[in-house]
């Protein structure tokens, strides 16, 4: 979908997204402006935006994801912003439906999205994610990324907001070495936070909360309907809980007193 004049500024940050990129892009078409603000990718994801003359594409290093929303809300130059993830799909419904939000917006600021988990091109309907929505569409000015949340941002928003109604496709799982690695970088973050708070990990973290984590999703929060690849997404999200602790574990054994 391709318009003008809809007041809104596409953001985006990326880290080695080649695969992706220029489906996304071209996804966000129907911003303004489209602004990336690059990681130093190592696989030609910024050459590449580099090419695109419809996107401003900025190189920063990475500190957390917050940080670099934040810095990416700073660039906007519209009234509005809509974030998207490089594995993110809007459908032609959606698409319409954040311009025509934006164009009759009277008194809400921010609005959710919600979002339907890909394993490759199967949907997952169960597996603790189906309730899944995410602040992505706001008026600039109105609202930043908690500084404190280095992974799962939380926008620090407390106004009215509202729930579109068309769903986000969201293809986090393309191979399970890759969502593996996703789980570990996001526990390394999570551990970092925790040190911050001066959390101390006991057996408890280790092997209670793991367990429960795969309990509640593949048992209580319908995994199994989800087939194999219920399985595997509950196994590794509770493998990423284990990870978390032994990574603030790590740290706290290599953090000068």
């Amino acid at each position: 979908m391709k318009t003008t004049n809809s007041n809104i500024s596409a953001l985006m940050i990326t880290y080695n997204e080649i695969h992706h990129i220029e489906e996304v892009i071209n996804n966000v078409a129907f911003a303004d402006e489209i602004i990336v603000v690059d990681s130093h990718s190592s696989d030609g994801t910024f050459e590449k935006l580099s090419e695109m003359d419809n996107v401003k594409v900025i190189l920063r290093e990475f500190k957390n994801f917050a940080d670099q929303r934040n810095f990416a809300i700073a660039q906007a130059n519209c009234e509005w912003v809509f974030f998207i993830d490089a594995d993110e799909r809007l459908t032609p419904e959606s698409q319409k439906e954040i311009v025509e939000t934006v164009k009759n917006s009277t008194g809400v600021d921010a609005f959710k999205i919600p979002r339907r988990f890909m394993f490759n091109d199967k949907v997952i309907r169960f597996s603790g994610l189906q309730t899944d929505q995410v602040f992505r569409l706001f008026r600039k000015g109105v609202t930043t990324y908690r500084e404190d949340k280095l992974v799962h941002e939380l926008l620090d928003f407390k106004g009215e907001f509202k729930v579109l109604k068309h769903d986000m496709l969201h293809y986090s799982f393309s191979d399970y070495e890759s969502y593996k690695q996703k789980t570990e970088h996001y526990g390394l973050l999570k551990a970092q936070e925790l040190l911050k708070k001066g959390k101390r990990p006991n057996w408890f973290h280790f092997f209670v909360k793991p367990a429960y984590k795969f309990l509640a999703n593949y048992i209580f929060r319908l995994g199994f309907l989800d087939g194999k690849e219920g399985y595997i997404i509950c196994t590794l999200n509770a493998y990423g809980v284990f990870y978390r602790y032994k990574a603030l574990e790590h740290l706290l054994a290599t953090t000068p007193k």
